[in-house]
């Protein structure tokens, strides 16, 4: 199951068919959010954050390679980053993330520069 960066690793807990919408999002630092979206696609796999007030309701994209574990009991997705690291990640644009490799890129070099 594991695609890099944009692929879950198979440590995580993550099993085909899971919804993680509405799931808490921890970072190695404390909560961070709610996940307000999720692709499950191969290749492509990744959730988007809603940080709420946190970052000033901020929505961050999250390539699937940067959770550490699914929790289905207790909802919970636990991602391998602080919230420092988050919150200077590239600006979730929506628009741009289906058709546009060069932010895709800029998006997977971010999270993939801070392994």
């Amino acid at each position: 199951m594991d695609n890099g960066m944009w692929g879950y690793q198979a440590t995580s807990g993550y099993q085909a068919g899971i919804e993680l919408t509405g799931f808490r999002v921890e970072a190695t630092d404390g909560h961070i959010g709610k996940v307000d979206e999720h692709s499950a696609e191969v290749g492509a796999q990744y959730i988007v954050v809603d940080t709420g007030p946190w970052i000033f309701g901020k929505h961050v994209l999250l390539p699937a390679g940067t959770i550490l574990s699914v929790d289905t009991a207790n909802q919970t997705v636990q991602v391998g980053r602080t919230k420092d690291e988050i919150k200077d990640s590239p600006e979730y644009q929506p628009d741009k993330h289906n058709g546009d490799a060069d932010y895709r890129n800029q998006v997977g070099t971010y999270y993939g520069g801070l392994l």
